[in-house]
């Protein structure tokens, strides 16, 4: 279908459509026809009489109320009829993959003028590449199923395999040897940390809490166990199954009656008299991906001890959906074992010896939600810092008043000190073999993540605060903030309680005291 002409008309030509039966208004030097529209207005059509806004500039008006994106939709574009003679578009807003240009919006390391010690050549180009599949392809889809409840399209993890972003988020190892990552923009052999911790925050840019666990949450701990620990057999069939979008695992640890206390589980592993199966029974609770997924990591009490089986989705294994205060996109759920019988071939390491299992990867999981938690901070004073330079209130633009520029100062100090501990702790995950990360980073790891959730709570009620009413409405201006108060209590408690996490790492310190220290 060929596109529209537009027409170009000057200020005064504009100004002569000013009644109700013929009625035009310009936004950002675009001439737009809302005769018609007008009538069908969700706010009503009297807004459109007043005397300031037939056949006049309305730009600061409709960004006083509405989100750049809504001219973007079809059914608002089309009432384009045309442009201002001579003049530019004065709205800045982001190319899909492009970079944002508000100062703090983005890391340093992508801010113009700025250096890092840790990004090279080949990080600048990944990101940029990530940016725009998330923009092009993941947002749109993230915000249908946020709102539908539906888990993530599979035509999304179809073009995440294809590029081999599912293993990409796995982080750096064997199982990417001989994969092509990105269409070979990065090589199996450079791909590190810095890499994943990009396509962690990327993915977490999409404002939607719910969809990023569903998107691939319960895969990036649930199949490491697999990785790591499983018999070659069983590697062969199900990690190709799972990094190739086709099927999907999730880490069935935590119980009604156990959260963080694994020891504390109840669901029980019994073997068969030949000893060639385990017998399932018991529960879990608040299981990410459960209710979609083909296999599950499962934590079990056996007669040695604590042990990890995978399970495939046979007779007897029932899924629930849990409703949490985030979309059910997710596929949070609660999960039932009734006599399933599972191969003992599919132990993941030694009876007995599953806390080894669960501790390999724990860093691993709570350093990938550090990521996205310094990064969805940093979109939410993006946000802030548009919103008050937009917003009028008694006749001056918000960021005019101290006490709202002393808020955009705590939640830009957060922002920053986050991202910078993060940095530094990825560097020396690069530099370490796993079991210097385990002795010396699960500690720090832990303390960070209950820094960034702290911070992100703190930073979620002074952006309600800035957003006023709309921070707490769902849709419009406020949405991505409202989300984000609503949601962001997740981080706090998903991988390790903040207060756990905490005591982990001061316990940590306080055993690498030397015996011989004093004031």
């Amino acid at each position: 279908m060929a596109s529209k002409v537009l027409k170009e008309f000057t200020r005064e030509e504009v100004a002569q459509h000013k009644t109700a039966n013929n009625l035009w208004i310009i936004i950002d030097t675009k001439v737009y026809d809302v005769t018609r529209f007008k009538d069908l207005h969700p706010g009503g059509a009297s807004i459109f009489l007043e005397d300031d806004v037939l056949g006049k500039d309305v730009t600061e008006t409709f960004y006083g109320l509405h989100r750049h994106e809504v001219l973007l939709k079809p059914q608002y574009a089309r009432l384009q009829v045309g442009t201002i003679k001579g003049e530019q578009s004065q709205i800045n807003a982001r190319e899909p993959g492009g970079l944002s240009k508000v100062p703090y919006a983005e890391p340093t390391w992508l801010s113009e003028g700025y250096y890092s010690p840790y990004f090279k050549e080949s990080h600048r180009k990944y990101q940029a590449a990530v940016r725009k599949f998330v923009d092009e392809v993941v947002f749109p889809d993230a915000q249908a199923r946020e709102e539908d409840g539906k888990r993530p399209s599979q035509s999304v993890f179809d073009a995440m395999a294809q590029l081999e972003l599912i293993a990409m988020r796995m982080g750096p190892g064997k199982h990417l040897k001989g994969r092509t990552l990105f269409g070979g923009l990065v090589k199996p052999e450079e791909f590190d940390y810095f890499h994943e911790m990009i396509l962690h925050e990327e993915f977490a840019r999409v404002h939607a809490r719910g969809y990023v666990d569903g998107i691939g949450g319960g895969s990036c701990i649930g199949l490491p166990p697999v990785l790591n620990f499983g018999r070659p057999e069983i590697q062969a069939r199900v990690v190709p199954e799972v990094l190739s979008g086709k099927k999907f695992i999730c880490l069935a640890i935590s119980e009604a009656f156990a959260g963080s206390d694994v020891q504390g589980l109840r669901t029980t592993a019994k073997k068969t008299e030949d000893g060639k199966h385990w017998i399932v029974n018991g529960t879990k609770k608040w299981i990410t991906n459960g209710t979609f997924s083909d296999y599950f990591t499962v934590g079990c009490k056996t007669e040695k001890g604590f042990t990890v089986i995978l399970i495939e989705r046979s007779e007897g294994l029932e899924t629930k959906v849990i409703k949490t205060a985030y979309s059910t996109t997710a596929g949070t759920a609660y999960i039932t074992f009734d006599n399933v019988k599972v191969p003992v071939e599919n132990t993941l390491g030694k009876e007995g010896q599953g806390v080894y299992v669960m501790l390999s990867n724990f860093n691993h999981e709570r350093w990938g939600m550090c990521c996205s938690g310094a990064v969805t901070q940093r979109l939410i004073v993006e946000e802030c810092l548009k919103w008050t330079a937009q917003r009028k209130a008694f006749g001056k633009p918000l960021n005019s008043l101290a006490v709202i520029r002393s808020k955009l100062a705590d939640m830009i100090a957060r922002a920053e000190s986050v991202q910078s501990w993060l940095e530094n702790v990825t560097f020396q995950m690069n530099n370490m073999d796993y079991k210097q990360q385990s002795e010396l980073l699960a500690g720090p790891i832990g303390l960070l993540k209950m820094y960034i959730t702290r911070n992100a709570q703190d930073t979620a009620q002074d952006a309600v605060q800035i957003f006023g009413g709309r921070g707490i409405t769902k849709t419009g201006m406020g949405r991505f903030i409202e989300h984000y108060h609503r949601t962001v209590p997740y981080d706090s408690i998903l991988g390790g309680a903040e207060d756990v996490l905490g005591d982990l790492g001061v316990r940590q310190a306080i055993r690498n005291i030397p015996k011989n220290a004093r004031l």
